[in-house]
């Protein structure tokens, strides 16, 4: 987190930190770093778990795990958290209801045109995203997906069949600075925003632990799908390699006169709040 800060604070940036509670309870001081830069503090739901997917608890777990989370974030931030985004990005037909009742009023976990080759969990429902609005727009309370009448603005993560995100950047440089030209020409033509989603630990170099690809699924093509395959992938510029590439890509959208603001910040400049 400090080298992530350390970026941040060269280039003027403020952006959304989207926690988890298992982790903002075993590690407050780290959300305490964030808002003593001005950063936003986000909800990342309770926990990265499997069976903690907003795409297959049900309803009232839904708002159990999304209170509890919003309430820890309140309690060590003193600031009213109201930004989400789904853990592995899940989410399901009623987690727009689950997060009007709990207070929420930002997700962030839409990745609209973005597909994921049933690389990670929750793939088949994720398909969704390929008919989901680019721009950020009002969602419905029946589905997150499309647009609506509800309290609940979403703001989709930027994505062209590829994730445009931190693990792309370090595994496919090439193919991202191919994407944030096409990601800067729609910015021009049509005002939406660039959403892009990285990890602090994406800035830990791991290379001399040992690494336990773990089996969380039954079934051999999932394990060999969405653990063995994409945990060899992940730990591609691991660490110290990361941070040239994303400075890059930072420089590139610097150049161009771009803001680099918390999507709390984007959704009332926008007045969608």
């Amino acid at each position: 987190m400090p080298l992530l800060l350390d970026i941040y604070r060269r280039f003027n940036i403020k952006t959304t930190f989207f926690f988890t509670g298992y982790m903002a309870g075993l590690f407050p001081e780290v959300v305490k770093m964030v808002l003593k830069d001005g950063h936003e503090v986000g909800s990342h739901g309770k926990s990265h778990l499997p069976e903690n997917g907003f795409d297959v608890m049900p309803f009232e777990k839904q708002k159990q795990h999304l209170a509890y989370t919003k309430k820890l974030l309140e309690d060590i931030s003193g600031q009213e958290v109201i930004s989400f985004r789904a853990p592995a990005l899940r989410v399901g037909e009623h987690t727009a209801r689950a997060l009007v009742e709990t207070g929420h009023r930002i997700d962030s976990s839409v990745a609209s045109q973005r597909f994921d080759f049933f690389l990670s969990f929750g793939g088949f429902k994720k398909l969704k995203w390929l008919l989901a609005p680019r721009a950020a727009y009002r969602t419905s309370l029946e589905s997150i997906f499309k647009k609506g009448n509800s309290p609940l603005v979403e703001v989709p993560l930027s994505a062209f069949f590829l994730p445009y995100v931190g693990t792309t950047m370090r595994i496919f440089p090439g193919i991202t600075s191919l994407q944030r030209w096409g990601f800067h020409g729609e910015t021009l033509l049509t005002g939406k925003p660039v959403v892009f989603d990285i990890h602090p630990n994406e800035f830990i170099n791991e290379s001399d632990q040992k690494r336990v690809i773990g089996k969380r699924s039954k079934n051999p093509v999932t394990h060999l799908l969405k653990d063995v395959i994409r945990s060899k992938l992940k730990v591609k510029n691991l660490g110290p390699g990361a941070m040239p590439l994303y400075e890059r890509k930072i420089k590139f959208y610097k150049s161009r006169g771009y803001a680099f603001i918390p999507v709390r910040d984007y959704c009332e400049n926008q007045e969608l709040l």
